[in-house]
């Protein structure tokens, strides 16, 4: 059973929008930061969006103003709302979590399967 499970993602046309939604299980004692990485074929996996436990939120400047990342500390879910979206964003987007597990033992960063979402051109 996947312990960091993401939503499906999709097609959309340029201009639209798309919510992808990734959730943490299993033991968990706390999460620190959570956010979205993206990669598109032939290219390195790239930071999107990052939300530490607190609220604060850090974008790339690729997407600033078009997504925003939310969470629901209560639940361990992270949410990425993406808006305006362009056929640039086309690529598999990945939920990563930092997440301590046990008590004492250091934070583990665990990775969703990816769902890919692709905006035509």
């Amino acid at each position: 059973q996947l312990q960091v499970v993401e939503s499906v993602g999709g097609l959309v046309q340029p201009g639209g929008s798309l919510r992808l939604s990734c959730a943490a299980s299993g033991r968990i004692f706390s999460i620190n930061d959570m956010g979205w990485y993206r990669q598109a074929p032939g290219k390195q996996r790239e930071l999107v969006a990052v939300i530490t436990s607190g609220g604060s939120t850090n974008y790339a400047d690729s997407v600033k103003g078009r997504f925003t990342i939310s969470r629901d500390n209560a639940k361990n879910t992270v949410t990425l709302q993406m808006n305006s979206l362009k056929p640039e964003d086309t690529a598999v987007y990945y939920c990563n979590a930092d997440i301590k597990r046990i008590k004492y033992v250091r934070n583990e960063g665990d990775w969703g399967q990816g769902t890919q979402v692709t905006v035509s051109s």
